[in-house]
């Protein structure tokens, strides 16, 4: 993906848009922050709001607001919980609030 400043393409729109046209994607940026792409006509919305979210997220790491995790879930979380005695742990739980009236 091309990546310009928008003074840049605001200068030579047309070399971008022949560019877009050729099929490359172009990312606008605005004092370093993307802000905007330029895609074929015909282009996902669904691969669009991903990018989106990727460069949201780029962004906010750069400005060190977050720390992206390595992924995954730990294995210690993917296992079931403690069972209960007597069933339903919710059902179990009300009971036990009741009796404590």
């Amino acid at each position: 993906m091309k990546v310009a400043n928008l003074t840049d393409v605001k200068n030579d729109l047309s070399r971008y848009v022949d560019q877009v046209r050729r099929g490359e994607r172009v990312r606008i940026l605005v004092r370093g922050l993307p802000v905007a792409d330029i895609v074929p006509a015909g282009t996902g919305s669904e691969e669009l709001e991903g990018d989106l979210e990727e460069a949201e997220l780029t962004e906010l790491e750069r400005r060190g607001v977050l720390h992206r995790g390595p992924g995954g879930v730990p294995a210690e979380l993917r296992r079931p919980g403690p069972r209960v005695k007597g069933g339903d742990a919710v059902r179990v739980l009300l009971d036990e609030r009741r009796r404590a009236r």
